[in-house]
């Protein structure tokens, strides 16, 4: 009698100790979960693409295209593999028209229309060489060219600033 008591006893004890070591185990797993931080999420806007860049891309359907920023990219926050260095364009400005960069230091969205609702249509990095072709009527936005390519676009005035030719 007094050994079958011993044993239920005994068992009990290993059941309890059971229950409360799968309990702290499962304590600690969640709590260890919850301490890990989450991936970065990556929005569309944070990295502008260039617009060649960009077509090659959801064509076969790779991820979001970086841009590749111009001439200063110590100061740039745009992730780059390569430092293109633009080149001079040989064609004389249009009137009204004068040599720039960018002054923002996350660079700027290029879109087909001076609006934000816009489609956008590529980026330019920050300190890269553009060539400002006209102004909105209400000077809101800066029709541009990239210097070295053919592409233009819209951009936030404010966003640009006038350099002398070197």
């Amino acid at each position: 009698m007094l050994s079958s008591f011993t044993k239920f006893i005994l068992g009990f004890l290993l059941a309890i100790a059971v229950l409360i070591g799968g309990g702290v185990a499962v304590a600690l797993y969640f709590m260890n979960r919850t301490g890990i931080p989450p991936a970065k999420p990556v929005f569309s806007n944070d990295a502008p693409s260039v617009k060649g860049q960009a077509t090659k891309a959801t064509e076969t359907g790779a991820g979001k295209p970086t841009l590749t920023p111009g001439t200063n990219t110590k100061s740039s926050s745009l992730n780059s593999t390569s430092t293109p260095t633009p080149t001079e364009s040989p064609k004389a400005l249009p009137s009204r028209a004068y040599r720039g960069r960018v002054s923002w230091a996350q660079g700027l969205s290029l879109r087909s229309q001076p609006n934000q609702e816009a489609e956008r249509i590529g980026g330019v990095g920050f300190n890269q060489k553009i060539i400002i072709l006209e102004e909105s009527e209400d000077k809101s936005w800066q029709k541009i060219r990239l210097e070295g390519s053919e592409q233009e676009g819209w951009v936030k005035a404010g966003n640009t600033e006038k350099v002398e030719k070197q």
